[in-house]
């Protein structure tokens, strides 16, 4: 069933309806996710100025070389590093963000005429704060085993990460008594002994900030030009329109990146920061300063070339699996 179509409240609201709306949405995220995830990785080390690839960073062609030498490095596998955590995050992630959406939408817009783009954006940003509540501690160990090679590790030889293992050391990281020589904040450090969960909270704060126009923006593009430029008759999954649905999608998509990315290389940061500053938790305020400092306002839109090649496909099949999938299990 499409949003667009309202149905009786016994319908969408049982949990029947509920676990078949988020296996299209997880099975969508899983499938959009995997089409992408070398240009994900790469985008990680340009976003997390990476040491090993900053001077790839700032062009398509730096994009390919960079994939180039992951390649020459680790092989095929060295493309998907991380991707596994990927998976275990997105498949909980998409499912209950598109999961969510259909609820809200119902809620907020039973009918064709209810909806308005407002309504739209906010449907959009609940159901993307939501599954990102759910499921961030899973992003920030993919995004750090993502970031990790040879430099960051200090070691030719190192193994490739496993998810267990990335767990570990973000665990353990930072603790009292393995503080490097240079550590300036013992008080922070103490709190993340304390409260170590937290180490998996990094850059959480602006994350959910860069959620609200991200998904908002992302489901308010997608709903007004599908109600624009598809007819009442074709809107629904009676006949479906796997090609509008990629096209919308990869509209949708980009809209929804360019009004997000300063929020995503921000948090990216702060997520790795583990690394640069074990021992301190590092505020959003100071991270933003440090990326103006260091490279002014074009630091935030760092990678947003690659940002671009990898969000437009990535949205495009989201959307258009998780409406094959609705249209499969009659949602």
């Amino acid at each position: 069933m499409s949003p667009n179509v309202a149905s009786p409240p016994t319908d969408t609201q049982s949990l029947h309806y509920i676990i078949r709306s988020g296996l299209a949405g997880g099975i969508a995220g899983c499938v959009a996710k995997t089409v992408v995830a070398p240009l994900d990785r790469v985008k990680i080390l340009f976003q997390a100025s990476n040491p090993d690839f900053q001077k790839y960073a700032g062009s398509w062609s730096g994009t390919f070389r960079a994939g180039k030498e992951i390649y020459k490095d680790g092989g095929f596998r060295g493309l998907f590093q991380g991707h596994s955590a990927t998976l275990l995050r997105v498949f909980p992630y998409a499912a209950i963000k598109f999961m969510a959406y259909d609820q809200v939408h119902y809620i907020l817009m039973p009918t064709r005429e209810q909806e308005t783009n407002t309504r739209r954006f906010i449907a959009g940003a609940i159901s993307g704060t939501l599954s990102v509540f759910c499921t961030y501690p899973l992003e920030v160990i993919r995004v750090r085993m993502a970031f990790r090679t040879r430099l960051t590790e200090k070691s030719p030889t190192s193994d490739r990460p496993s998810f267990m293992r990335a767990a570990r050391t973000m665990y353990y990281e930072g603790t009292s008594g393995f503080l490097p020589a240079n550590a300036q904040s013992p008080r922070s450090a103490n709190f993340l002994d304390r409260f170590p969960l937290l180490k998996f909270y990094r850059g959480f704060t602006v994350t959910m900030m860069g959620m609200i126009p991200y998904a908002g923006v992302s489901f308010l593009s997608w709903g007004f030009l599908r109600s624009h430029f598809l007819p009442p008759s074709k809107a629904g999954h009676s006949t479906p329109t796997p090609i509008a649905d990629l096209a919308i999608g990869a509209v949708s998509g980009a809209i929804a990146q360019t009004a997000s990315y300063p929020f995503e290389v921000t948090r990216r940061r702060m997520q790795v920061g583990g690394i640069t500053r074990p021992d301190r938790w590092l505020r959003w305020g100071e991270t933003v300063s440090a990326i103006w400092r260091s490279s002014g306002w074009r630091g935030f839109y760092v990678g947003l070339s690659i940002g671009y090649l990898k969000i437009i496909p990535m949205t495009a099949v989201s959307f258009a699996v998780w409406q094959s999938g609705k249209r499969l299990l009659k949602v």
